[in-house]
């Protein structure tokens, strides 16, 4: 888990058969630890016009890895848009394979019913990001991918 604690900052791409897309992004995860047996997790992203510039302020989330001694992984996640969601999965050498057991939403938020993530680091310390989502009444479907460099 180690490896995942730092400052990421990159871009990627936001699509989904609900939306007029796909949408360049632009995001910054950090993923900081204090010595506790946890890592505390921000990630924020803002939609991008062609050239990269920044149109608008989009996604914001923040929330906890609890990695346990077997190996398994729980994390809790908190969305500005009223969705709070708990995940579990597995790490592997580099590479974090998240699904969520729940997902708890505000009576105003968009209907959500389950995601699944994965992160992962490349060999030139690069990491990946994908997120798919079953929402708005349609199956699991890949919503976001992302590159990441440490800063």
């Amino acid at each position: 888990m180690q490896d995942l604690v730092g400052v990421w900052r990159g871009a990627g791409e936001v699509d989904y058969p609900s939306i007029e897309g796909p949408y360049r992004f632009g995001q910054q995860v950090t993923i900081a630890h204090d010595g506790r047996p946890f890592l505390r997790h921000e990630a924020r992203a803002w939609l991008l016009d062609a050239e990269g510039n920044v149109l608008r302020p989009a996604a914001w989330e923040t929330g906890w890895w609890r990695p346990q001694p077997d190996g398994n992984l729980e994390l809790l996640i908190s969305h500005c848009t009223g969705i709070l969601e708990l995940f579990y999965g597995t790490a592997s050498p580099q590479r974090w394979e998240l699904a969520t057991d729940t997902v708890v939403r505000a009576a105003t938020a968009k209907d959500v019913e389950a995601a699944e993530r994965s992160y992962a680091l490349d060999a030139d310390g690069a990491l990946h990001y994908a997120e798919s989502r079953a929402m708005v009444g349609l199956p699991m479907t890949p919503h976001v991918t992302a590159r990441l460099q440490r800063l």
